[in-house]
């Protein structure tokens, strides 16, 4: 174990500096991350292997730095603050979910339909498209220190964008399952899933500000910040092993939701204080997350690449892009937003896998060639879109005038 964990520790410093050398040559440093999991995962180097991304210790690890790396959404979610555009960041955000899972649905119903599937596996595609990694699009708001409608639109649209997708895809899920007659998720269990992270996280977070405004070493408050963002991940974990028997709960909206509630309950400069401590663990945790993000994409996959992964990637965009336009021409969004937005949106590969392996579970005892259908699409789609995507966030970033420098 001390080997394997070494060997993890081994790979987050590479990650750390081909993303330095990646951002020398004025791409996002997280492609570099992205590209270090991919290398060093078990499909190729194998450093890291299947059985060690499979260790609870790993797994564990893994959840806490999401939930360290959910605070970079929550601290921006200052009620004062988005008293003007809340009701329109939920409508764009709506708006572009649903928008994408119909389009995606109605792009593969018609495929289906050509090569005589089964057209619910449409649906299907539709619940993993609509829903955004947040890690990806955070890490280069974090990388570039962006600023502008663009970036404050797109922080808590990724949280609000992650329940809508949550809840979409395991509705898809329980349907199709309980009318091909296979084991459906229970109505209970996907409403849980959805709730107990905002839950853990709010009551995590009213618990804190009653001590940590009592506090006035700012160096305190910054270990009681880590402690308490422990304390939910560890309340995460046992809700997890001892309610769903597996890892279930968004542990990047656990923080998010702790953190949101700290930074209304807790005076502005006390917080602000507090965070430009946390900046360098902030780092620290969008650098395991990404890297963990790459460690389970099989790049052998691109070369079996097909209709079916070049129609999910392009619907997908056109989907998130087309939607997010929209949305933003209805809720009345500034230009920069309804045009570029979208673009933001493109990454995804962290929540496509989670819901395709939950996917591919549930087609196995239906239809094992639909599994595998649904599990080569996404794997490939995945690698070649998180590389474009990634860049293209970026950019949509200097075309909306919210990156001021480059490096």
């Amino acid at each position: 174990m001390i080997v394997d964990i070494l060997s993890v520790f081994a790979i987050i410093c590479i990650a750390f500096v081909v993303g330095k050398i990646t951002a020398k040559l004025k791409l996002p440093a997280i492609l570099g991350w992205l590209v270090t999991g991919v290398v060093f995962g078990p499909y190729l180097v194998g450093i890291v292997t299947a059985d060690i991304m499979n260790a609870d210790w790993y797994k564990i690890t893994i959840k806490l730095f999401e939930c360290f790396a959910g605070v970079m959404i929550g601290k921006e979610i200052v009620f004062q603050k988005l008293k003007k555009t809340g009701k329109q960041i939920i409508g764009i955000t709506f708006i572009q979910s649903i928008g994408t899972f119909l389009f995606v649905s109605l792009v593969f119903a018609l495929l289906c339909l050509w090569k005589n599937i089964p057209v619910y596996l449409a649906f299907v595609f539709g619940g993993i498209a609509l829903a955004t990694a947040p890690a990806p699009a955070l890490s280069i708001v974090n990388e570039y220190r962006t600023s502008g409608p663009v970036t404050k639109t797109l922080i808590p649209l990724a949280a609000i964008d992650d329940v809508i997708g949550v809840a979409v895809f395991f509705t898809v899920i329980s349907v199709i399952s309980s009318t091909m007659g296979g084991q459906s998720e229970s109505p209970l269990a996907i409403i849980a899933s959805v709730c107990l992270p905002f839950v853990i996280g709010i009551g995590v977070g009213w618990l804190a500000p009653f001590i940590m405004k009592r506090v006035k070493n700012q160096k305190v408050n910054f270990v009681l910040l880590l402690l308490f963002l422990c304390l939910a991940t560890a309340i995460g974990i046992i809700v997890d092993i001892f309610v769903f028997h597996s890892f279930k709960l968004n542990y990047i909206l656990i923080g998010m939701a702790f953190s949101a509630v700290l930074v209304n309950l807790v005076p502005e400069e006390k917080t602000e204080e507090v965070f430009e401590k946390y900046n360098g663990i902030l780092n620290l945790s969008l650098v395991v997350v990404i890297v963990n993000l790459g460690m389970p994409l099989d790049y052998r996959l691109i070369a079996g690449a097909g209709l079916f992964t070049v129609a999910y990637i392009l619907s997908r965009a056109v989907g998130k892009i087309g939607n997010a336009y929209i949305g933003g021409k209805i809720m009345k969004a500034p230009d920069s937003v309804t045009k570029y937005l979208g673009f933001t949106l493109l990454p995804h590969s962290g929540v496509s896998l989670v819901f395709t392996g939950i996917a591919a579970t549930t087609l196995s005892g239906i239809d094992p060639s639909l599994a595998s259908i649904v599990q080569g699409t996404i794997v490939a789609a995945a690698i070649i879109n998180e590389v474009i995507a990634v860049i293209i966030a970026k950019y949509a970033f200097v075309w909306a005038g919210e990156i001021k420098t480059q490096s």
